[in-house]
């Protein structure tokens, strides 16, 4: 449990020095286009941060039950078949992430021999955004479906929302 709560601040935190990143990169791509020197190396940056950053939140999206979805008929459903309904989806969560992880390997081995166009490193650091987001995708459908079983899933905690 204690790891798992590690893993939960430690992706929370890289998420937020992603998206951070993003926000200081674009910065910078906009200041320099009034300066004499342009920054080529931003608009590929800021999409290999952008990426990074669904890596790392996908995961706590995940087990925040904070994936859009539509609430109409889940409402309706008795707290059982709810049960059985979420369990269902978390497999096939779990199911889709283990492929990914077979695929994400393939492509992280791919990246081991191309460069960046613009930036000094291997398309495999790029390439491994989507091992690591499927590995943990994996892992947290696991935990929510052990709490689901163990009846420790609070569904009226996902229901309609937060405040805008």
């Amino acid at each position: 449990m204690k790891i798992r709560i590690w893993l939960d601040r430690a992706l929370s935190f890289l998420t937020v020095a992603s998206f951070s990143g993003v926000i200081i990169v674009v910065m910078i791509q906009i200041m320099s286009r009034y300066l004499p020197y342009t920054a080529i190396w931003t608009e590929e940056l800021t999409r290999y941060l952008f990426l990074y950053a669904i890596c790392f939140g996908a995961p706590l999206a995940l087990l925040r039950g904070e994936f859009i979805n539509v609430d109409l008929i889940f409402t309706k459903m008795s707290h059982n078949v709810r049960r059985f309904y979420e369990v269902f989806i978390y497999l096939l969560i779990l199911f889709l992430g283990v492929i990914l992880v077979k695929e994400g390997w393939f492509f992280y081995q791919l990246g081991k021999n191309q460069t960046s166009a613009t930036m000094p490193f291997q398309m495999s650091a790029i390439h491994a955004s989507i091992l690591i987001m499927s590995i943990f995708l994996v892992l947290y459908s696991i935990v929510k479906i052990i709490r689901l079983i163990r009846n420790k899933e609070d569904f009226n905690s996902q229901i309609g929302g937060g405040e805008l």
